[in-house]
């Protein structure tokens, strides 16, 4: 069995090639999968509740190609991130000690998951909203929108994939706790400037509208508020686990002053 813990420089770059054609292979399969269901979920989606108000045109011939590719590449990344982030946590491991491992590994599925459920919760939640809002402004203007297909689908990426990786903040923060790099105390004691990061992620995503503004900076709060609590947690487990470790670093070395 190789020692990790022994592994040259050299060694750690062919470990972590390796882990990469891993991914890579298992990409190559979700973008097959992705070839699939494409469709279906493009489908789904321009027939959408509240998109039938909306009257959307390709104004290039090869935008529903690039929608289609576009689509594969996000669906086959979904399927293949549990993959990928067990090969970064196989790479980060042996830095970790075993309890740690063990608990950290846990958090994948937690991870897809809240993924998943940002995902959702931006296209069923904010993007309507989105839509009725613009919607209501034009017509207000007098103005008639044609919507481009393509156009429409960048905004919708640009709305519900960046909550996806909102969403993972409660599950990097615990990460974070559990290696002792953050604190629930620093987390709190940072808050004002967290709520500012947070508003200016929200500008950058949002439109220039109090409300659409409030309604992607509160979930993103509530978050971090969530992080906080979640973090109290994982900063006990911490402190038992080094309080463990040193004890049985200490009767290590009882254990060798004994011997003659």
């Amino acid at each position: 069995m190789v020692d990790k813990d022994n592994l040259t420089f050299v060694e750690h770059l062919e470990e972590l090639r390796g882990r990469i054609m891993i991914i890579a292979y298992f990409l190559i399969g979700g973008l097959i999968i992705g070839f699939f269901i494409a469709k279906p979920v493009i489908y789904y989606i321009t027939n959408d509740d509240f998109t039938q108000t909306l009257e959307l045109n390709a104004f290039r011939i090869t935008d529903p190609l690039t929608i289609y590719i576009a689509m594969i590449i996000i669906i086959a990344f979904i399927i293949v991130s549990p993959v990928i982030l067990y090969e970064i946590w196989a790479f980060i491991s042996p830095g970790l000690h075993p309890k740690e491992q063990k608990v950290t590994l846990s958090y994948i599925p937690f991870s897809l998951f809240l993924f998943v459920g940002g995902l959702l919760f931006s296209y069923f939640i904010i993007f309507p909203y989105l839509i009725a809002f613009t919607m209501g402004l034009a017509d207000d203007m007098g103005i008639k929108q044609t919507i481009g297909i393509k156009e429409y689908f960048s905004e919708l990426f640009k709305f519900t994939i960046p909550f996806g990786f909102v969403f993972q903040l409660p599950i990097l923060l615990l990460f974070l706790t559990r290696l002792g790099i953050v604190t629930p105390m620093f987390l709190k004691k940072n808050r004002k400037y967290a709520y500012f990061i947070l508003l200016v992620v929200a500008a950058l995503i949002a439109p220039p509208d109090f409300m659409t503004h409030m309604l992607f900076t509160i979930p993103m709060i509530l978050l971090y508020e969530i992080s906080i609590i979640i973090s109290k947690i994982g900063y006990k487990k911490y402190l038992k686990a080094e309080q463990k470790l040193m004890e049985e670093e200490l009767g290590m070395d009882e254990d060798d002053t004994k011997q003659p």
